[in-house]
């Protein structure tokens, strides 16, 4: 099996077969991301390639392979007759199969329209994880996320009538102290509106060699402290209305906030009331990374 560039995968990815689809990603513009910056330019693999290391893992690991993904960045950006061929490869090289993802943003999504998704799905696609980050239009815009709420809004509704599973991405503290409360409200209105499977917090941390930590430098972008980060996880959690499971898979989060929705709103409000009663040195520290 061959891989080119970062290979990244969603935590709740961690025990699947990764087959390389993609390199790098298409869009590669926003401010806080610097997993593909220096990185080959993005392309699809020849299907031919994909299938050749379908086969090796075969060879490898015969019928125990159940879940699959398909880096890198944004494999939903594949023309969709080639990745619609791979999802079937993979489900007859794999009859236990139970599950095909790839990361795909709500841009390209959005240019896929609802009917390639239809296709998609028929041909084995399961699960598509999302970066919607925000929901609020002057975040997105600031951070170059090459999208907006409403068409995130309709990608991820496209996603759902298609009949595959949704798992969107939201960044905790993406739009600094200063927009906090406006992506808090936006970002919860996004969510509701679409009602994903899967909803997953991320608290921004600065990386290296990205534009907002030459703008949190500048003093242009203020990161937010671990109470205020909590403060407006729970303003997110307050104003949700989905019946999506929620949670903080991920090393950059101050607490474990995780549930389903709506049975478990409450407790997990608790969880960070009780939260914001501890010393803010009790958590982790803010840092911004060094060049």
């Amino acid at each position: 099996m061959r891989y080119e560039g970062p290979i990244y995968r969603p935590p709740s990815e961690a025990d699947s077969l990764l087959i390389q689809a993609t390199v790098g990603c298409p869009h590669n513009k926003c401010t806080f991301c610097m997993v593909y910056k220096k990185g080959p330019p993005f392309r699809v693999r020849p299907v031919r390639e994909i299938k050749e290391d379908l086969d090796e893992a075969k060879r490898i690991y015969g019928d125990t392979i159940k879940t699959l993904f398909f880096p890198a960045g944004n494999t939903i950006a594949m023309p969709t007759h080639e990745l619609a061929e791979i999802c079937a490869y993979a489900h007859r090289v794999f009859p236990g199969l139970k599950r095909i993802t790839v990361y795909g943003s709500s841009k390209y999504i959005h240019q896929k329209g609802l009917q390639n998704l239809i296709r998609l799905k028929e041909s084995g696609l399961t699960r598509i994880h999302v970066g919607l980050e925000s929901g609020d239009d002057e975040v997105l815009r600031r951070i170059k996320k090459g999208t907006t709420a409403s068409q995130q809004i309709e990608a991820g509704l496209w996603v759902k009538e298609a009949g595959i599973e949704l798992s969107e991405y939201v960044i905790l503290g993406i739009g600094g102290v200063e927009r906090s409360e406006h992506h808090a409200v936006a970002t919860a209105r996004a969510l509701n509106a679409i009602d994903p499977d899967f909803i997953r917090f991320r608290t921004f941390l600065p990386k290296i060699n990205t534009l907002l930590l030459h703008e949190i430098r500048k003093g242009r972008f203020q990161v937010l402290s671990p109470h205020q980060v909590l403060k407006e996880t729970q303003r997110i959690v307050e104003n949700l209305e989905v019946t999506s499971e929620i949670h903080s898979d991920h090393y950059t989060n101050y607490i474990d906030v995780s549930g389903k929705m709506p049975k478990d709103k409450e407790r997990m409000l608790m969880q960070i009331r009780q939260a914001l009663e501890w010393n803010e040195d009790r958590f982790r520290p803010v840092y911004v990374g060094t060049e």
